[in-house]
This record gives structure tokens, C-alpha cells and sequence, in this order.
């Protein structure tokens, strides 16, 4: 891993599908963008049969500028000190370079230029002999080679220090959890996006403070104790709670599909796929009917996060703080599919609006293998 510096930095990570791409000092990132091109679908694109030919090259180098243009502006050489790059393609290169070599530890222009001479005389995969290079690299290096060649010419890089480890290193200690919430990169990733699309974010937060206590009260049930993955749980239900309204953006009918295919489809750095998937179920599921989420319904965990969601939204619908005092919700029975929310007595005189839509709430989950009722209402 790097050691802590005040230079700032640009980190490049050329996965197989994706590249990455970070600027800033110390544990600050001030730059964070993901772009779809990749050492992988770049070979696959444009070097399909194993041919290694110099137009081919030139072809896949265009392209993968073509896509990382949008970068240039963002990640000029006067914001940053040194560019380091990081895992699988730098690494492959850069172990090629040092068979050969070159000096260790830095991949500059002249050995990118060398390299590509070497692939091109090859002629093709099948043919390419090269110290240093592991033969599961062979079939994806004329995509790694020609989006690193276009990374150095677009951003102005002329020599790249190799960093040990990978951004997955970093997204696996936010998988494993981190006591404070502010230094999760996901947070900051959420914050990001609920700004790009204008959401409301005192709402968000309101609505995450109301779901975030009745998923305590439910999970405090537990037969075993506390979940353990409960701290987890209850950040993920937070973001999804922050992030519920950001379909608005494109349209207030059917908001929720909007913000669903938002979340599958963005960028999100921190974020695992499935991650994101799992929050785009919760923005999807916040309101209307249950069905269109039935194979989901067998998670309990994401259940539970989703009905203390969408009774927090309903509870928020005036956009104001709630009045919870007295109200409780519970298990009833040891399957914990048979949940009973509680309001104090005079409750639903007092906010009529409110009572209303928890009774159409608990109707809609008798549709399912759950069942919700509202007492004292």
C-alpha cells in the first residue's frame, strides 16, 4: 500500500471491465470516476482472434480515448505530483518491462512504446513470446497495453510508479465494516450522488432517522441476540433511505424505477455490484406493490429493511419529523414474518392522513408471504 504523503496523486486501476481513476492527497479523494473500458472488453473488442496486428492497436487506443476523454479536463498533469497505478494491468506490464530491463517498480512511455513493438512483431497471442508475462495474461494484454498507451497520451503521464495492492483492497475494509461511518467511502459515494440528482436531503435523512429506529426495535428481537450483521444492515438502509428519492430527478411519476435503474447502472466507487443492486431493490420496493419484488421476499434481512423503509416514507409523507411517541412495532410470532405496528390511542385522529396509508401499507403486505397490522390506529 502507498505510504501516507502530502503529494497529490493520481491512482489509475485498469481492471477487466473497468477502469478507475482517483485524485487527491493523503486520505482525501477529491476526483473519483469509473470508466467502461477495461483490459478484457477491450481485447475481446478489438483484438477478438488473438490478432496482435498495429492497426488493431491503433483502432482500440482511439476507442478506449474516445471514452476516457471526459477524464482529461478532470485529471490534468498541474493537479497532480506522481501517477501511480495500481493491480492487474500495471502489474502485468510492469513485470514484462522489469524481465526485460527495464527498471522496477515504474512503467514509463519508452517501455510502453518497447512493449508494444514486441506484441506487434509477435503478430498474435498464439505466437507471443515474452519473459515475465503469465500465460493467463497473454489473451487481454493488447487491451491492458492499448488503454494504458491511451491513458499516458490523454492525461500527459510520462512515467507511472507501480502501487502494490488494488482499490479492491480498500473496498474489501469497507465490506468488513469500519467504525466510523464518515470515513466509508460508500457514504461519501452516496453523498455524491444524492447531489447529482438533487435530491432532498433532509428528507433522506429524516426518513432514514424513522426507519433506522423501528429496524432497531425489530432486530432487537432477535432470538439469538443482536444480528450480527446488524451495524451493516442498518448503513445500507440508510443509504437506500437517502437515496430513495433519486429517480425524481427524471421524472415524479413512477420515481422509484427511476431511481432503481439509477442505482444498478451508476457508478458507484465503493460499491460491489451486488451492493447496489441490493440498495436499488430497497429504492424500487419503497413504495407501490410488493409483487414486483416476490423473489426477493424470501430474504429476511432485506425484508425487514424494506417494511421499516416504506413505513418510515409513509410516516414522513408531510415531509416533516413524525410523531412516534407511543408507536411500536414487533414479531409475533417465531418465524418473524408476522409483524404488528402499534400506535397510541387518539394517534389516528390526530394524523388521519397517516393512519390512512398504514392501513393501505398493511393490505398490501397480506399479498405476500408476510403480514403487517396496525393496532390502535
Amino acid at each position: 500500500m502507498l505510504p501516507q504523503s502530502g503529494e497529490r496523486r493520481l491512482v489509475i486501476d485498469v481492471g477487466g471491465r473497468s477502469t478507475e481513476l482517483i485524485l487527491g492527497e493523503g486520505l482525501t479523494p477529491h476526483v473519483m470516476e469509473s470508466f467502461r473500458v477495461g483490459s478484457i472488453a477491450w481485447s475481446k473488442r478489438y483484438f477478438p482472434d488473438g490478432n496482435l496486428s498495429k492497426k488493431s492497436f491503433e483502432i482500440a487506443e482511439i476507442a478506449a480515448k474516445a471514452v476516457l476523454d471526459e477524464a482529461l479536463e478532470a485529471y490534468r498533469p498541474d493537479r497532480w505530483d506522481v501517477a501511480y497505478g495500481s493491480a492487474g494491468t500495471v502489474g502485468a506490464i510492469g513485470d514484462v518491462l522489469v524481465a526485460a530491463g527495464w527498471p522496477a517498480g515504474i512503467v514509463t512511455q519508452d517501455g510502453l512504446d518497447w512493449l508494444l513493438d514486441k506484441l506487434v512483431s509477435a503478430q498474435s497471442v498464439d505466437r507471443l513470446r515474452l519473459a515475465g508475462m503469465r500465460e493467463d495474461r497473454k489473451a487481454i494484454i493488447g487491451g491492458g497495453v492499448s488503454v494504458m498507451r491511451a491513458l499516458f497520451s490523454l492525461l500527459g503521464i510520462h512515467s507511472m510508479q507501480h502501487a502494490a495492492g488494488g482499490l479492491r483492497h480498500g473496498l474489501i475494509c469497507d465490506l468488513l465494516g469500519t467504525t466510523n461511518t464518515e470515513d466509508d467511502l460508500r457514504t461519501k459515494t452516496v453523498r455524491r450522488l444524492a447531489t447529482k440528482f438533487g435530491v432532498d436531503t433532509t428528507h433522506g435523512e429524516r426518513v432514514g432517522r424513522v426507519a433506522t429506529q423501528l429496524f432497531g426495535k425489530l432486530m432487537a428481537e432477535q432470538p439469538n441476540g443482536m444480528h450480527p450483521e446488524h451495524d451493516r444492515l442498518v448503513r445500507k438502509l440508510i443509504w437506500a433511505a437517502q437515496l430513495h428519492e433519486i429517480g425524481s430527478h427524471i421524472s415524479h411519476s413512477d420515481y422509484h424505477k427511476h431511481g432503481a435503474y439509477i442505482l444498478d447502472n451508476a457508478d458507484a466507487l465503493g460499491f460491489s455490484l451486488s451492493e447496489m443492486h441490493r440498495l436499488s431493490l430497497l429504492v424500487l420496493g419503497h413504495r407501490g406493490k410488493l409483487r414486483k419484488l416476490e423473489a426477493a421476499l424470501e430474504d429476511d434481512d432485506l425484508v425487514t429493511q424494506l417494511l421499516t423503509l416504506r413505513l418510515a416514507v409513509i410516516l414522513c409523507h408531510a415531509r416533516r419529523d413524525p410523531d412516534l411517541n407511543g408507536m411500536s412495532i414487533e414479531r409475533l410470532d417465531p418465524s418473524g414474518r408476522n409483524l404488528q405496528l402499534r400506535c397510541r390511542r387518539g394517534w389516528s385522529d390526530a394524523f388521519p392522513q397517516s393512519a390512512y396509508l398504514l392501513r393501505e401499507e398493511a393490505l398490501a403486505w397480506q399479498r405476500t408471504p408476510w403480514a403487517l397490522s396496525i393496532i390502535g390506529d
